[in-house]
């Protein structure tokens, strides 16, 4: 699990996948990138997404995680997570997840089971900025 300040740069994907190929037990990656959308909300447009985390819990949830998807999914070799924190405009890069797996289907099902465990379980929090420069909180849904 890597925490790092702004937006992901497509170099890390492209430096992830890279990586990837070096495992030659893999026979599939899959790739979840999570892009801030420009939502509409009360009328106005979200500009960015300031990520606030608790960095040391985030770790130890993001281990609980790694286990609980290595334990369900034997065929998964690798899980790599990249999260923003602080601002992160529409249209940039916040969330990148990458399982390699021996086969396609546990990867893809890896794949997303980790995005669903890291919106329900890492302590992130996500505040809107609008284009008026006004926020507000938001839940992960």
């Amino acid at each position: 699990m890597h925490l790092i300040n702004g937006p992901v740069m497509p170099g890390a994907i492209s430096e992830l996948v890279a990586k990837g190929g070096q495992n030659q037990d893999c026979g599939a990656h899959s790739l979840f990138v999570g892009q801030v959308r420009r939502d509409l909300s009360d009328g106005k447009y979200v500009r960015a997404i300031e990520y606030s985390a608790y960095e040391e819990m985030v770790i130890g949830e993001a281990d609980k995680i790694y286990k609980s998807i290595l334990s369900e999914f034997d065929d998964v070799k690798s899980i790599d997570i990249i999260h923003s924190k602080g601002l992160v405009k529409a249209g940039e890069i916040s969330l990148l997840v990458m399982v390699s797996a021996g086969h396609r289907d546990h990867a893809s099902r890896a794949c997303a089971k980790t995005v669903e465990l890291i919106k329900e379980k890492l302590p992130i929090w996500k505040k809107e900025i609008f284009e008026d420069n006004s926020g507000q909180w938001r839940e992960n849904e």
